[in-house]
């Protein structure tokens, strides 16, 4: 998914009230952007850390940047949650996803569960069974090296998982996506030190039938796109 204008750099000073986050430019003007990750960002976010903003040609923002990519020694850490969604639609489009073939209809933010809405509804003609895929933005990297998640404990991520095996039981596909937003991990794993009850669920997920897969994103000042599956462990 290509970025509509072209990235501003910045060196970070602090994120605050989780949405927030103090930056500044190069010719030495500070300045406030918005922040579009919830998680804890251990391991993207750090004070000092070089990172790239888009800016929103929409004059009633307040804010005017948008936090994007955080800069490692490998290439650049995806923050914004908003974007997995659509790169991962763009991905399914396009074939990319193996798991994800021969479904002719993809419809995003499908109601599903006890008043709640799966991120992708796949479809199609015939008897193949309908696939539910949830999607799950990875940036936290343990000290091993590897990609991990969750980075904080996360209530709603547990419910989804909740979600996802009665949908094996009903009698569906029920598929949850990792797009694993940084370049310098080759392996990941859900720990059970972070979230142990999710670390818990995840494992039953899995025991009925939910199927997981973690697929490693590469991106650039242009764009961001899947890049290739990676081994997964529940640890």
């Amino acid at each position: 998914m290509e970025y509509s204008s072209q990235l501003q750099k910045a060196k970070l000073i602090k994120r605050y009230k989780r949405f927030l986050a103090d930056v500044i430019f190069e010719n030495g003007e500070r300045t406030t952007v918005h922040c579009p990750n919830t998680g804890s960002m251990t391991t993207c976010g750090s004070a000092g850390d070089i990172v790239f903003l888009s800016e929103s040609p929409n004059p009633k923002r307040k804010y005017k940047y948008t936090w994007e990519l955080t800069v490692c020694p490998q290439g650049f850490i995806g923050i914004n949650t908003h974007r997995p969604n659509k790169i991962v639609h763009k991905a399914i489009i396009d074939g990319f996803i193996p798991e994800l073939e021969g479904y002719d209809q993809v419809k995003a933010e499908a109601p599903w569960g006890d008043n709640s809405r799966i991120d992708f509804l796949l479809n199609a003609n015939g008897s193949k069974q309908p696939c539910y895929v949830e999607v799950k933005n990875v940036t936290l990297k343990s000290e091993n090296g590897t990609a991990v998640f969750p980075d904080a404990k996360t209530e709603r991520g547990q419910k989804h998982l909740v979600d996802l095996m009665e949908t094996v039981k009903a009698g569906h596909r029920a598929c949850l996506f990792f797009m694993i937003n940084r370049p310098d991990v080759d392996e990941m794993e859900v720990n059970a030190e972070i979230d142990p009850r999710y670390h818990e669920l995840l494992g039953r997920a899995m025991d009925v039938g939910v199927e997981i897969l973690p697929y490693r994103a590469q991106s650039t000042l242009q764009d961001t796109k899947l890049e290739k599956k990676i081994p997964f462990t529940l640890r």
